[in-house]
C-alpha cells in the first residue's frame, strides 16, 4: 500500500510539474498574442485546458488521503487553482469577439471545474474557516496608499498589512500572486497604478470600504465585497464582478460582466454591453470618475469615445421579449456627481 501511495505521487509530482512548465510557456506565448480574435482558435485553446485540469482532477480520485500527506497534495491542488484561475482569464480576455453561446457555455465550464476541485479540496484537505477582522467604524476609516504590484490584506485586527495573494481560499483568479486589495474592513484604499497596464489587479472580501485605483490595467477582478464604493480607471480588457451587495462601482473597461450582484449601482464606460446573470435590484448610469491625465489614459485604452452602452444591458438570465425587472437606468436625479481621485493622499 505505502509502495502504491507513493508511485502515484511519484506521478502526480511529475504530471503537475509538466504541466506547470507547459503552461508558463504557453503564458509567455499569450503575452506576444494577448486575444486570438477568432473564436474557433479560442474554442481549441479552451477545450486544451479544460482537458489538461480534468485529468489532473481524476488523478486524485486513485489517491488516499492520510492526513500526513495534507503538505504533498497542497502544491498539486493550488496548481489546479491557478490553472482554472488562468482558464478564467483567458475568457475574460477574449470574450469581447466571442458570441454569447460561447462565453456561456465556457462560463458554464470553469464553474464546473471549481466545484469539482473544491469538492475534492473537501475530500483530501481540511477546510478552513475564513472570517472578517473586527470592524471598524465609518468614522474610523483611513486612506491606505498602496505601491504599483503591493497585495493590502487585513491582520486580525482589522488593520491593513501586506498579504500574499494565497490567503482567499476557493477563489479561482485571487489564487495566484495578483495585486489586489482582500480582507480589509472600514478602510480607504487607494492606489496608483502608474505603468502597470500590462498587469491584473483583484479586490476582494471587502466590507464598509472605499477603493481607489487610478491609472490603467489589464483586467480587474472583483469577488465578495459588501457597503463599498470602487472607483476604478480605465481596464484595457475586462472587469468580472462577483457576489457583490449594497456597493456603489464606477468602472470603464472594454466589457464588464457582473454575476450576484444585489442592490448595487454601476456607473461604466464600456465598449461592449454590460452582462449581468444572476443579479437584482442592479442600476446603471455613466461613468464618473476624474483623475489628472485620465483622459490621456482613456484614449490609451481605447476607451476615449462614450458609446451608450452603459444603458443597453444584457441579462443572461431573462430571456423573454420583455425588459428583464432585475436591472434599470439610474434616474437623472439620483445620479452621482463626479468623483475625484484622492490625489491628496499620494506621496
Amino acid at each position: 500500500m505505502e509502495e502504491r501511495r507513493a508511485a502515484v505521487f511519484s506521478r502526480l509530482a511529475e504530471r503537475h510539474k509538466s504541466r506547470t512548465e507547459q503552461s508558463i510557456s504557453r503564458r509567455s506565448d499569450a503575452d506576444a498574442a494577448p486575444s486570438f480574435e477568432n473564436p474557433q482558435t479560442f474554442l481549441s485553446r479552451f477545450s486544451d485546458a479544460e482537458r489538461s485540469i480534468r485529468s489532473k482532477l481524476d488523478d486524485f480520485r486513485s489517491v488516499p488521503s492520510p492526513p500526513d500527506e495534507v503538505d504533498r497534495l497542497k502544491p498539486l491542488l493550488e496548481g489546479i487553482a491557478v490553472a482554472i484561475g488562468d482558464l478564467e482569464k483567458l475568457v475574460a480576455e477574449n470574450s469581447y469577439f466571442l458570441p454569447s453561446y460561447d462565453v456561456r457555455s465556457t462560463q458554464k465550464t470553469i464553474a464546473e471545474l471549481k466545484e469539482r476541485l473544491e469538492s475534492t479540496k473537501a475530500e483530501l484537505l481540511p477546510r478552513k474557516k475564513f472570517s472578517f477582522g473586527s470592524k471598524l467604524g465609518k468614522t474610523e476609516k483611513k486612506a491606505v496608499m498602496a505601491g504599483v504590484g503591493d497585495t493590502i490584506s487585513s491582520d486580525a485586527s482589522g488593520s491593513p498589512a501586506s498579504a500574499d495573494a494565497n490567503q482567499v481560499e476557493g477563489l479561482g483568479f485571487a489564487a495566484r500572486e495578483t495585486p489586489g486589495f482582500r480582507n480589509v474592513e472600514g478602510n480607504v484604499l487607494v492606489k496608483d497604478l502608474g505603468d502597470s497596464r500590462d498587469g491584473d489587479f483583484a479586490i476582494s472580501d471587502l466590507k464598509d470600504s472605499e477603493v481607489y485605483l487610478k491609472g490603467c490595467s489589464r483586467a480587474v477582478f472583483v469577488h465578495r465585497l459588501r457597503d463599498c464604493r470602487v472607483f476604478i480607471g480605465p481596464v484595457m480588457g475586462s472587469v468580472l464582478i462577483e457576489d457583490v451587495e449594497d456597493c456603489l462601482f464606477v468602472v470603464a473597461a472594454h466589457q464588464i460582466r457582473i454575476h450576484e450582484a444585489k442592490r448595487t449601482d454601476f456607473c461604466v464606460r464600456v465598449r461592449s454591453k454590460p452582462i449581468i446573470e444572476f443579479c437584482s435590484g442592479v442600476r446603471f448610469a455613466p461613468y464618473a470618475f476624474l483623475y489628472s491625465g485620465i483622459e490621456n489614459d482613456l484614449k490609451e485604452a481605447g476607451l476615449g469615445e462614450e458609446t451608450e452602452n452603459w444603458k443597453n444591458v444584457e441579462d443572461f438570465r431573462w430571456l423573454r421579449a420583455t425588459p428583464s425587472p432585475n436591472w434599470c437606468v439610474v434616474p437623472e436625479e439620483d445620479r452621482i456627481d463626479t468623483v475625484a481621485f484622492p490625489d491628496s493622499g499620494s506621496s
